[in-house]
């Protein structure tokens, strides 16, 4: 699975999320090595950095600034499915390394 400039936005995301519909996500791949920047809604400016494995599952840390000026960091699994359409869904497990450090689940959609 190659994520290389495909965009994302949330379809579902936990009540203790800070991405929502208007958040996108601009991949880039090169090898393993998964990268993103993302912004949108809550989110001022966001990056994560991952490793893809042989399933196209993603091993990530992220790290965002939000509407608040506060600094979030994460960690999140994310599990590739197709749809109907040939479109990728993303079923993420994620958790805050900082604030609470709760977790949530999200559902992205390839755009």
């Amino acid at each position: 699975m190659n994520y290389n400039n495909k965009k994302f936005k949330p379809l579902h995301s936990s009540d203790n999320a800070e991405a929502s519909e208007e958040t996108i996500f601009h991949y880039r791949q090169e090898g393993a090595i998964l990268t993103s920047e993302y912004q949108g809604g809550k989110i001022v400016k966001g990056h994560l950095i991952g490793i893809v494995d042989q399933h196209g599952t993603i091993d990530m840390r992220y790290h965002q600034v939000n509407t608040e000026g506060v600094l979030m960091t994460g960690k999140c699994m994310s599990r590739p499915e197709m749809d109907a359409d040939g479109k990728i869904r993303l079923f993420e497990s994620w958790q805050w390394t900082s604030g609470d450090r709760s977790e949530g689940k999200s559902i992205l959609v390839e755009l």
